[in-house]
């Protein structure tokens, strides 16, 4: 087992003089494989984004445990464990701009990634840098040397991609990774998590709203609604045998080919 999630919980208190308890996470358990892709399926506002950036190491939880690899990556805090961490789980975002320092160029942004990898030649370097961005579809010379903002929405999510070919991480948590890309380049996005999964054994959580795209993609798919997770099953039986009403309802937004929309 690569990753145990167990009761995990997030609260937020908001407001200034009448604090507010907002429950954004509850309780959420679930393991994952080596090699498994799972999909974390719910509406915005139901957790999804929140349980990610927990096990990322990025919002500490209220309650409950992430164990990777038999540790907790909330106790560790020496640098180098910091760093063991952050090779092997790695998380790619919804939009892909924010992820980049505006002021950095690409070379610069993936450059970076070999402070958690112990490479010190050059040579060594930009043969891996090329390489990685060869694999996610990227000619070098028409990305390197450019700023963000000169980049397409496709290419940036494709970098931040290359970026796993560097690391080559254990676990990929991909939050939404192709809602804000266009129509054209999102089956290539898809399949890159799937070279990955297939070519180095890399596990992947992929966190959508669309059952539908769920259904083709996963081994197996995690509804989320209200902070909960309310049913898991195999794509399969979350289609065809839906148990949670939140889950029907989920399935009957699923368009299908034979269904002509009649409009207003």
């Amino acid at each position: 087992m690569l990753l145990k999630v167990k009761d995990l919980s997030k609260t937020f208190i908001v407001g200034l003089l009448r604090k507010k308890e907002i429950h954004a996470v509850r309780k959420v358990s679930f393991n994952i494989k080596k090699g498994e892709f799972i999909s974390l399926v719910g509406e915005s506002g139901s957790g999804k984004t929140t349980t990610s950036r927990m096990i990322l190491r990025i919002l500490k939880p209220s309650s409950g445990s992430v164990i990777f690899e038999g540790k907790d990556p909330w106790a560790l805090h020496k640098i180098e464990d910091l760093k063991w961490y952050w090779k092997q789980v790695h998380g790619i975002f919804q939009d892909p701009f924010a992820s980049f320092n505006p002021l950095y160029k690409v070379d610069r942004i993936l450059y970076q990634t070999f402070n958690l990898l112990n490479i010190e030649s050059d040579a060594e370097k930009e043969h891996l840098v090329k390489e990685s961005l060869k694999e996610v579809g990227l000619r070098p010379e028409e990305v390197l040397g450019r700023y963000p903002h000169e980049l397409s929405g496709g290419q940036r999510q494709r970098i931040m991609i290359a970026r796993c070919y560097l690391l080559k991480p254990k676990l990929i948590i991909a939050d939404e990774p192709i809602s804000m890309i266009d129509a054209s380049t999102r089956a290539g996005i898809l399949k890159l998590f799937s070279d990955l999964r297939n070519n180095y054994g890399t596990s992947v959580i992929f966190i959508t709203h669309d059952l539908g795209l769920a259904y083709y993609v996963s081994d197996r798919i995690m509804i989320m609604h209200n902070g909960s997770i309310v049913e898991e099953g195999t794509p399969d039986e979350i289609m065809e045998h839906p148990k949670h009403h939140y889950t029907m309802r989920l399935k009957e937004d699923v368009p299908l080919l034979y269904r002509k929309w009649k409009g207003f």
